[in-house]
């Protein structure tokens, strides 16, 4: 029997929004390493309407039935079956290296030394000129953008202390330290933002 494929509304939301950002910073790129592919669905949409490059799915082991089930019901071609990928094993990351990293919705479900952990990785994983996209919500100068966005880390702090919305400056200081440099900082809906940043 075949695994159901699980499915997020927030996924279904803001697939087209992201996509659109995508389109054009990874237009010249040619791997993309997905970090945390939850569901699936993020891949499967976006894979699809990207097809000059290859789509590497990664996440913690338990989420792999899931996004496989996608991944079998799409008919793009330039999706890879998930890879474990797992932010505080401290095991250097063995992956290929890319020129793109895209990730939704995970550092505000992380613990922040798991977020450390994350760019940690992506230091030896990302080529020089990569791009990194992180789309999620964010707080700036320490404030909530909205009261939705409070709301949000309440619910997310009743569910574990350690996840909550990340302030921008705090991510942008990793980023910089591998490297990075801010180049866009896309408004999204629902008090998101689409945060890329290119690698000199």
């Amino acid at each position: 029997m075949l695994p159901t494929k699980p499915f997020s509304q927030a996924c279904e939301n803001n697939k087209q929004p992201i996509l659109e950002v995508l389109l054009r910073v990874f237009s010249d790129r040619k791997q993309v390493l997905e970090v945390g592919s939850g569901t699936g669905q993020h891949a499967v949409h976006c894979a699809s309407e990207l097809p000059h490059l290859v789509w590497q799915t990664a996440d913690l082991e338990h989420n792999h039935p899931g996004i496989n089930a996608w991944l079998n019901a799409s008919t793009a071609e330039n999706i890879r079956p998930p890879l474990i990928l797992d932010a505080d094993d401290h095991a250097p990351w063995s992956f290929d290296l890319v020129d793109a990293v895209f990730t939704a919705n995970t550092c505000h479900i992380m613990a922040w030394s798991s977020v450390v952990n994350l760019f940690t990785g992506l230091d030896s994983t990302m080529k020089s000129n990569a791009v990194l996209a992180i789309y999620g919500p964010f707080n700036y100068n320490g404030k909530f953008t909205s009261e939705s966005n409070a709301r949000f880390e309440e619910w997310l702090k009743k569910k574990a202390l350690h996840q909550g919305i990340r302030d921008f400056e705090a991510i942008n200081v990793l980023a910089e330290k591998i490297g990075l440099t801010l180049i866009e900082d896309n408004e999204m809906p629902a008090n998101n933002r689409l945060l890329v940043w290119k690698r000199n």
